[in-house]
């Protein structure tokens, strides 16, 4: 699974973090998201941890500019087994 999260660049006003899953040849299958109050891999990571406190981080963020010039980060991420 990945995890996604991103800067408002073109003001829409909705900050959020998305979770994808991917089949084996990595296209995308689904997808959910919750909100964030902030920007960036901080703000998604504590949202993270409040919203879906099984899911970890299992990667660093990485950090990527889209075509159209948003900042956004990626990390993998896997739910903790009891």
């Amino acid at each position: 699974m990945t995890l996604t999260c991103y800067i408002d660049t073109f003001s829409y006003g909705w900050r959020h973090v998305d979770l994808f899953t991917h089949d084996t040849d990595g296209r995308e299958l689904n997808w959910v998201h919750w909100t964030v109050p902030a920007d960036g891999p901080e703000a998604a990571d504590e949202a993270t941890r409040k919203v879906e406190p099984t899911l970890r981080r299992t990667t660093e963020w990485r950090h990527s500019v889209s075509a159209a010039g948003m900042d956004y980060w990626e990390a993998e991420a896997e739910w903790n087994e009891k």
